[in-house]
Order: C-alpha cells, then sequence, then structure tokens
C-alpha cells in the first residue's frame, strides 16, 4: 500500500516540515527512536500508549517513504523487524529540540501535568 510521496508545492519551509511531521504520532516515534535506539514494532507501540497498531504502522510506513526511519527485517522464525533513524530523521529531530524545549517551559509555565510513558501505560491497563 504506497502512498503518494509527499512533494510540494510548499510556501515555505516550514510548510515542508510539517508534511513530514504531519500526525500526532511522527514526532512522538522520533522522539522514542532517538531517546532509545533501535526499536522493534511492540517496543515502540508499548513506549506509545494510545496509538493503535493501524495508526503506527501507517505512520512508520510513511516515515519510511519519507527517509526518515530504516525498517530492518531479518529472516528468521518468528520474523524480526527493527525500526531506527536514519540520518535524515536524525537531523529533523534534532531540528525539533528547541519546539520540543518550548513545550517542556509551556508545561512549566501553565502548570500542566507531564505525564511518563510507564504512567499512562500502566493506567491503560
Amino acid at each position: 500500500m504506497a502512498t503518494q510521496a509527499r512533494r510540494g508545492p510548499y510556501f515555505c519551509g516550514i510548510d515542508a516540515a510539517m508534511d513530514v511531521v504531519a500526525g500526532k504520532w511522527k514526532s512522538l516515534i522520533l522522539w522514542e527512536l532517538d531517546h532509545y535506539g533501535v526499536r522493534r514494532f511492540a517496543e515502540l507501540r508499548r513506549g506509545l500508549p494510545g496509538v493503535s497498531e493501524k495508526m503506527l504502522i501507517q505512520h512508520l510506513r510513511e516515515m519510511e517513504e519519507d527517509g526518515l526511519v530504516h525498517r530492518e527485517v531479518y529472516r528468521e522464525v518468528p520474523p524480526k523487524v527493527e525500526y531506527s533513524l536514519t540520518e535524515h530523521g536524525v537531523s529533523l529531530n534534532a531540528a525539533l529540540a528547541s519546539l520540543g524545549a518550548w513545550g517542556t517551559e509551556r508545561i512549566r509555565r501553565i502548570g500542566a501535568e507531564k505525564v511518563s510513558a510507564d504512567v499512562a501505560e500502566t493506567s491503560q491497563n
């Protein structure tokens, strides 16, 4: 199920960047892979409480098509698939770091609760 690659036209660089990270889970997938390194599908899903299997598969496929994520399939039984960031994905994550710092400051400023993945996963079970 290949989707058509996003190729513009764009109004500006922000427009082009947001086209690639659009979707609730993509920036969190980038963070998870940057923070923890190579991850299997189930590990990614556990690290992103609330994401459905369908949505995670869809976002990973789009991110692979955009050159952000590398999918490594090992020919063994049971099948093993690992995901990691490409150089392009690492550079996008670095670009998003200042946005993350802004968000952390916003959490502090408005007194919002910050939920860890462990707490969110426990509350879902």
